[in-house]
């Protein structure tokens, strides 16, 4: 790897990232049950059926794995907090799960970890899932206890905090496409969670100030959209993608706004009076974050709005057969900084790539990672040329994983998991990175 700290600014931090769910156990420590738990117990929904209920036993492993974000001259690490560990039944304090996130943070700052705290990455207690989950206005009020209960404990020691990990995937993905927790396919239910996820973002961070907690944020995930050919009808099916992927979220989060060309197929199945929620959902946030992974192709598709479907790409492609366009992450920072964020500081909060590493006489090779990640940094690093507040970047993962749907064949991390043993082995690339981060100045 070329790039080395020293490439970028002194206030850059330079972090790695994880979820609950993925990496901690849900089987012990009082956690309740959540929907993954209930989806992957579903016949069809993940891959063998695997679930999370071990995972990598960061729970009981926590002080090892800190001791490679601190070996890998980490900065940060972004983690999340699991509901279903902190409230079991999605209301009722479990203090054993408090107790274990209390231990994770003054582990952290004992290794000179700034500890970036994202309250939701997808895990909702099955007893709210039963009340209808994100389909339920309700679930702004629970979120907002949740966010109140967390930040009561821990938030007098984090760096920072994020509502909700990934709107578009608690919403879309989860409620249209069927791929995630809860696994609905239902129009009407994925407008109802697209607004009640950006209303339970907007109603904590309304708590959460209240309690006097600062340095709060909002992350998003992005595709940068392509047109397929240079047809009226895929730009117009990109520009839906687009609005529907990237701009309603941030959009709605920053600017209290829905994109016009979203409302001829959202807009009868929204919550009624759902303008009215828009002021309590623009809430002000002190930095926001980017999850960026791909770009997509995008032409017009048969079949009922949205009527768009994705092409395949001409560009290598990651494990998870994502194209691999650092371009588009440069082009999402500037797009970012003109359109919504203007002098908010960016944190680009995941970036990463999936690999079917193997582990060999003790070595775990990885050129392939090491180079995306190059490759992005220096996209970053030409986005702050060009004048856009850019901050940190996160690599996802630390560790091998948890891929949700996809089981435990997709590999992410930095440091190789054996899911039978457990044993970890830093990778290639994290020696690459934790040699770039170490450079002298």
């Amino acid at each position: 790897m070329t790039l080395t700290r020293n490439d970028f600014p002194d206030n850059f931090l330079f972090g790695t990232a994880t979820s609950s769910y993925q990496i901690e156990g849900h089987g012990f420590g009082g956690a309740g049950r959540c929907h993954w738990d209930d989806f992957a117990a579903t016949p069809g929904n993940v891959v063998r059926a695997e679930d999370g209920r071990i995972a990598c036993d960061h729970y009981h492993r926590y002080e090892e794995d800190l001791d490679l974000v601190a070996a890998g001259g980490f900065d940060a690490y972004r983690f999340s907090t699991s509901w279903a560990r902190v409230m079991p039944d999605g209301r009722t304090v479990n203090p054993e799960g408090l107790d274990f996130y209390d231990r994770l943070v003054d582990a952290m700052l004992a290794r000179g970890i700034a500890p970036y705290l994202t309250l939701y990455h997808w895990e909702l207690p099955s007893a709210l899932a039963d009340l209808g989950g994100w389909r339920n206005r309700d679930i702004a009020a629970w979120f907002a206890d949740f966010a109140r209960a967390v930040i009561g404990r821990i938030g007098d020691r984090v760096a920072a905090t994020a509502t909700i990990n990934e709107p578009w995937c608690v919403a879309w993905l989860s409620h249209f496409l069927g791929h995630h927790a809860p696994g609905l396919r239902d129009i009407r239910a994925t407008a109802r969670a697209m607004h009640h996820v950006l209303l339970a973002h907007g109603t904590a961070t309304q708590a959460m100030r209240a309690e006097g907690q600062g340095n709060l944020g909002a992350v998003f995930n992005m595709e940068w959209v392509t047109p397929a050919d240079d047809s009226p009808e895929a730009a117009a099916a990109a520009a839906r993608y687009d609005a529907l992927y990237n701009r309603y979220y941030i959009d709605g989060a920053l600017k209290g706004h829905v994109p016009e060309v979203l409302l001829d197929g959202l807009g009868a199945h929204f919550p009624d009076g759902w303008q009215d929620d828009m002021g309590t959902i623009a809430q002000p946030v002190d930095w926001v974050g980017l999850n960026y992974y791909t770009r997509k192709l995008i032409g017009p598709g048969d079949g009922p709005w949205p009527a768009l479907q994705e092409v395949e790409g001409p560009l290598p492609k990651t494990f998870m057969d994502w194209e691999i366009y650092p371009d588009g992450l440069h082009g999402h920072l500037t797009r970012m900084a003109a359109d919504h964020t203007g002098d908010l500081p960016i944190y680009v909060t995941e970036n990463g790539l999936a690999a079917p590493d193997v582990l060999e006489n003790g070595v775990v090779d990885d050129p392939a990672r090491t180079a995306f990640i190059q490759a992005h940094l220096d996209a970053i690093r030409r986005a702050i040329a060009d004048g856009v507040d850019v901050r940190g970047h996160f690599v996802w993962s630390l560790l091998d994983n948890y891929e949700w749907a996809l089981g435990y064949e997709k590999r992410f991390g930095l440091v190789h998991v054996d899911f039978d043993s457990l044993e970890r082995v830093p990778k290639s690339s994290y020696h690459a990175l934790a040699k770039a981060l170490k450079a002298a100045p």
